[in-house]
Protein backbone atom coordinates (compact mmCIF):
# COMPACT_ATOMS: atom_id res chain seq x y z
CA UNK A 1 0.00 0.00 0.00
CA UNK A 2 1.17 3.40 -0.74
CA UNK A 3 0.84 4.90 2.99
CA UNK A 4 2.05 7.93 2.41
CA UNK A 5 -0.42 8.93 -0.52
CA UNK A 6 -3.07 7.46 1.35
CA UNK A 7 -2.21 9.54 4.45
CA UNK A 8 -1.72 12.53 2.20
CA UNK A 9 -5.46 11.78 0.56
CA UNK A 10 -7.33 11.21 3.81
CA UNK A 11 -5.47 14.08 5.76
CA UNK A 12 -4.91 16.68 3.21
CA UNK A 13 -8.20 15.48 0.57
CA UNK A 14 -11.09 14.31 2.96
CA UNK A 15 -9.32 16.88 5.63
CA UNK A 16 -9.68 14.01 8.29
CA UNK A 17 -7.64 14.55 11.80
CA UNK A 18 -4.87 12.12 12.32
CA UNK A 19 -6.86 10.14 14.65
CA UNK A 20 -10.08 9.75 12.37
CA UNK A 21 -7.45 9.22 9.80
CA UNK A 22 -6.02 5.73 11.93
CA UNK A 23 -9.09 4.36 13.07
CA UNK A 24 -10.28 3.93 9.76
CA UNK A 25 -9.82 0.33 7.95
CA UNK A 26 -7.74 0.67 4.64
CA UNK A 27 -11.40 -0.51 2.89
CA UNK A 28 -13.49 1.81 4.95
CA UNK A 29 -10.53 4.76 3.38
CA UNK A 30 -10.54 3.65 0.07
CA UNK A 31 -14.21 3.78 0.20
CA UNK A 32 -14.22 7.38 1.29
CA UNK A 33 -11.81 8.21 -1.52
CA UNK A 34 -13.75 6.25 -4.03
CA UNK A 35 -11.36 3.39 -5.16
CA UNK A 36 -13.06 0.63 -3.90
CA UNK A 37 -13.53 -2.30 -5.95
CA UNK A 38 -11.43 -5.02 -5.10
CA UNK A 39 -12.73 -8.77 -4.36
CA UNK A 40 -16.43 -9.97 -4.26
CA UNK A 41 -17.93 -10.46 -0.98
CA UNK A 42 -17.17 -13.49 0.65
CA UNK A 43 -20.21 -16.05 -0.65
CA UNK A 44 -21.97 -18.36 2.15
CA UNK A 45 -20.25 -21.27 0.86
CA UNK A 46 -16.78 -19.89 1.31
CA UNK A 47 -17.86 -19.18 4.96
CA UNK A 48 -18.79 -22.30 5.76
CA UNK A 49 -15.67 -23.67 4.35
CA UNK A 50 -13.58 -21.91 6.56
CA UNK A 51 -15.89 -22.74 9.38
CA UNK A 52 -15.50 -25.87 8.82
CA UNK A 53 -11.59 -25.76 8.55
CA UNK A 54 -11.05 -23.71 11.41
CA UNK A 55 -13.84 -24.35 14.20
CA UNK A 56 -14.75 -22.64 17.20
CA UNK A 57 -12.28 -24.17 20.34
CA UNK A 58 -14.88 -25.52 22.36
CA UNK A 59 -17.93 -24.99 20.25
CA UNK A 60 -20.83 -27.39 20.98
Amino acid sequence: MDWPGLMRAGLVGLRLRPSEFWALTPVELLMMLGLEGGAAPMARARLDELAARYPDKGAK
